[in-house]
């Protein structure tokens, strides 16, 4: 007889620290979202360091007879105290996530392991939710060596159903090049925004990292979120590797006790790279393992948010 254990698994543990591999088994994107999302603020609203005091004048706490459209989310997900707006902001907070399709990111280590690309959907799908239950907007670009699925910013729960289908149709599929992208966004984006880029960055380094700080310098706020598989990491302990670019198909058979330890510290590297290039002038970066669970990522995201002049 069937249960109904996909649906409702680890009913003691919230969802949003279930890592990818079990997250995987809930069912739809749609489902592993919402669940995400309520798993990540219930744990907010239980964090004991969640004191805040309101920071803008044009907030006050609610009273009973407050119009509960006016209520300010963001401010209840930080403190668990309800605000009202005083009067309504001229524009609302517009953001577009940048979603890499290109064929690295639909490549796994480990069988039982969810794709980057995976990662990277049910990433943007929940912080699409989170910014969309805010009261702000949302639009969304995908992208290999050139735009392939583009929305425009909009907010509400229709445009989110819309998001997720898009989402859902994206497979991995060509090089990577991201700088047509995010030049994309630099175009829409008229006022200041947000502009979340997720992504292996097996990119070129030197003109993406100047096409983010561009977007830095004219007043967006940047959060990158690069995606590492495990795999990529560490190699195994012993006996003959493969190495095959997904993107290019070409192949290198290597002794991995040769090339273990140069690996790592190519792979540390890059890494340290992209953080000094990008941190230094302003933008988030941040590196997500796909084996760790959505709850990391999110609260790197709100974080930043918090620190916002």
């Amino acid at each position: 007889m069937a249960t109904n254990e996909t649906t409702t698994p680890h009913r003691d543990r919230r969802t949003d620290l279930l890592d990818p591999a079990t997250l995987a088994q809930l069912g739809g994107i749609d489902i592993i979202a919402r669940q995400v999302v309520q798993g990540f603020l219930l744990g907010l609203h239980r964090s004991p360091n969640r004191g805040f005091s309101a920071e803008f004048a044009e907030l006050r706490q609610y009273q009973p007879g407050d119009d509960l459209r006016t209520l300010d989310w963001r401010m209840f997900a930080r403190s668990d105290r309800f605000y009202v707006k005083q009067y309504e902001e001229e524009t609302n907070l517009r953001a577009y996530m940048l979603v890499d399709i290109s064929e690295s990111m639909a490549w796994s280590s480990q069988t039982r392991l969810p794709s980057k690309l995976w990662y990277a959907k049910h990433l943007a799908a929940a912080l699409s939710l989170i910014l969309i239950r805010q009261g702000d907007i949302v639009g969304l670009i995908a992208f290999h060596e050139r735009i392939v699925r583009q929305t425009q910013a909009r907010g509400g729960k229709v445009h989110w159903r819309l998001l997720l289908q898009h989402l859902n149709a994206l497979q991995g599929s060509g090089r990577t090049e991201a700088e047509s992208a995010l030049k994309s966004v630099a175009m829409r984006l008229k006022r200041k925004g947000l502009v979340i880029l997720i992504s292996d960055l097996l990119v070129d380094p030197e003109g993406t990292a100047k096409a983010l700080i561009y977007l830095q310098h004219t007043g967006h706020e940047v959060l990158v979120f690069h995606l590492i598989d495990p795999g990529e990491r560490d190699l195994p302990t012993t006996g003959e590797t493969r190495f095959v670019d997904p993107e290019t198909g070409d192949s290198l058979q290597v002794s991995v006790a040769d090339m273990r330890r140069q690996y790592r510290n190519a792979v540390e590297e890059a890494v340290a790279e992209w953080t000094a290039a990008l941190t230094s002038r302003g933008i988030a970066y941040s590196t997500i393992g796909t084996d760790e669970p959505l709850s990391r990522a999110l609260r790197l995201y709100l974080w930043k948010r918090q620190r916002l002049p």
